[in-house]
Formats: structure tokens, C-alpha cells, sequence
């Protein structure tokens, strides 16, 4: 049974797509995702079939252009760190240059939370955006 880990678990969840949930990441820095494969045991993508492998390819394809849509952005970060989170996670992410830690990365530097009726809009948003692009059949392949 899938799980998240719970560092993961703390985060808002915004969808579910074929292989994987959709969380937010509550950082009024930056609009940041992160797309979680529903498989148990997971710590990578070596721990994912082939089919799997390919499934998340198509839905971070799928977030990063939502994300890209609905944010002002001078370069989209997609990223698979998992040094200090032992469950594969792909942070998706909009940066602008001047952002506070342009043109570094983002981890442990500037956090601040949204106010909550703002985190709402936006998690709607998202979620709406993504509810709709998903219908694109080139997402759901197989």
C-alpha cells in the first residue's frame, strides 16, 4: 500500500494523476509542485518499471506546462534530489531572475508560507490547470 513518507505527507495535495499525487509545496517564493509515483518502496527511478518510467515522464511533462502556464517565469526547475527524502519526489518549480536566491538553488535558502486564503487560490488553480491538460491524450499513453 502506497505511502507517503512524512516530510511528504505534511505537504497540501492538489491532485491525482495516473501514476502519481500531486502535492504543494507552501513557499510564496516560488510556485513549486511536487509529483509523488503511488508505488511503495520507491527511492528512485531505478526502483520504477520501464512503463512506470515512461508514465512519469509524460506527467512531469504535463506539470511542468501547467506550471509554466499559469506563472510568471524566467526558467522552470525540475529536479530529483532524495538526499534527505527517501521517496522519489520531482520538484517542479517556477523561478524569475531577481527571485531572493537567483540564480542558486532554492533548498534551505528563503521560506515563507502564503497566507492561507492565497494558498487556496492557488492550489486551485494548479489543480484546475491540471484537471484540464490531463484530457491531452499524449499524457495517458500506454
Amino acid at each position: 500500500m502506497f505511502k507517503l513518507v512524512p516530510g511528504l505527507a505534511q505537504k497540501a495535495h492538489i491532485t491525482d494523476l495516473k501514476l502519481c499525487t500531486v502535492l504543494f509545496e507552501d513557499n510564496r517564493f516560488y510556485p513549486w509542485i511536487f509529483l509523488v509515483p503511488k508505488r511503495e518502496n520507491v527511492k528512485n527511478m531505478t526502483f520504477l518499471s520501464m512503463e512506470d518510467r515512461l508514465q512519469l515522464m509524460r506527467e512531469m511533462a504535463l506539470c511542468e506546462k501547467v506550471m509554466a502556464g499559469l506563472f510568471p517565469h524566467d526558467q522552470t526547475n525540475v529536479a530529483m534530489i532524495g538526499n534527505k527524502t527517501p521517496q522519489l519526489h520531482i520538484h517542479i518549480l517556477c523561478r524569475k531572475e531577481g527571485d531572493p536566491d537567483w540564480p542558486t538553488t532554492v533548498w534551505n535558502n528563503h521560506s515563507e508560507p502564503y497566507a492561507p486564503e492565497e494558498k487556496q487560490k492557488i492550489i486551485s488553480r494548479i489543480k484546475a490547470a491540471i484537471e484540464k491538460e490531463k484530457t491531452n491524450e499524449i499524457y495517458c499513453q500506454n
